[in-house]
């Protein structure tokens, strides 16, 4: 049975790359995910991997319009009996691999000698100042979530994450969930740092910002129906508890009025209080509603109520002192 999540991802694998400033937002956020690097004296290349193969066609997807790059893709299984295999997406040469490097903002030419440098982090703050529109931060946390990204089942619980690998990568996703108002936190999870958003609304108003728009349908269908179960249980409860309630109070009262009849005899009673006393032994499972629409003439709630604890107060005296 195929995972909430992997349907967000093949939903969201299908989405037409036409622009390329948000191709190459997605495809920085996979590489700051799952990218690593591999520089030595025989080989410089860039290394991708993913268990989907519908994310290793859009990541293949996204090297060839942002940079006219066709990766290298090797599939391999690492166990004997894994499920999945694992797609390796490799981008190979010197000048290939500096020029992705660089545009995207993982390496930086020094101004003194005109030399690469790479740039171990982001700085946080500096991946909302670099994306500055708003299609191009969609385009960033798709890629963000296509590459570490997980949710729970809805009909189970609302629980979204991402995984990254460092702490200013956390903070960079963070920050840039923030841009959309959204709430995230982030935590430590052995060598990974974990961004997640708990709660229906902002799950769902993540799944809107990255455009997963059958997913959100999914969901919210999900979250209207568990909303009316709920409501219905939580009015069932509260019914059943006002009946308990009203079976107790009920069964108290009689047993008042049946001990006043047998000490003292009910017609001793004031007239209030003997129609109130009638009425509750005719009616033993009615409310006070329905005991003050019988009286006659018709009382409020609350003035038969005021008359049954009246009756209750007087049968206590009664146990207390033998008689009135």
């Amino acid at each position: 049975m195929t995972s909430f999540a992997h349907q967000i991802k093949n939903e969201l694998v299908r989405q037409l790359l036409s622009k390329r400033c948000c191709a190459a937002a997605e495809l920085r956020a996979f590489l700051q995910i799952s990218g690593k690097l591999s520089l030595s004296s025989k080989m410089t290349k860039i290394i991708l991997q993913t268990q989907s193969a519908s994310v290793a066609r859009r990541v293949f997807s996204l090297f060839k319009l942002c940079f006219r790059i066709s990766p290298e893709i090797l599939s391999c299984r690492r166990k004997q009996f894994q499920k999945n295999g694992t797609f390796i997406l490799q981008v190979i040469g010197k000048n290939e691999v500096f020029k992705i490097l660089q545009e995207l903002g993982f390496m930086k030419i020094h101004p003194q000698n005109d030399k690469p440098v790479l740039v171990p982090h982001f700085n946080q703050q500096s991946v909302i100042h670099e994306l500055k529109d708003k299609c191009c931060r969609r385009a960033f946390l798709r890629g963000a979530f296509l590459a570490g990204g997980s949710l729970s089942d809805p009909k189970t619980g609302y629980h979204l994450e991402i995984v990254a690998p460092s702490e200013p990568y956390a903070k960079a996703i963070k920050n840039v969930m923030a841009s959309f108002r959204l709430k995230a936190r982030y935590f430590q999870r052995k060598n990974d740092y974990v961004i997640y958003l708990k709660g229906g609304e902002g799950i769902g108003e993540f799944l809107r910002i990255i455009a997963a728009h059958n997913a959100l349908l999914t969901f919210e269908n999900i979250r209207v129906v568990k909303g009316v179960r709920n409501k219905i249980n939580r009015l069932v409860n509260c019914e059943t508890a006002n009946l308990t309630k009203t079976v107790f109070a009920s069964h108290e009262q009689i047993r008042n009025i049946k001990l006043i009849e047998e000490k003292i005899g009910l017609k001793k009673l004031p007239p209030s209080l003997l129609q109130a006393a009638q009425l509750r032994l005719s009616f033993p499972e009615a409310t006070m509603q329905e005991l003050g629409d019988l009286a006659e003439p018709p009382l409020s709630k609350s003035s038969i109520n005021h008359r049954l604890r009246r009756i209750n107060a007087l049968a206590e005296k009664i146990e207390e002192n033998g008689q009135l």
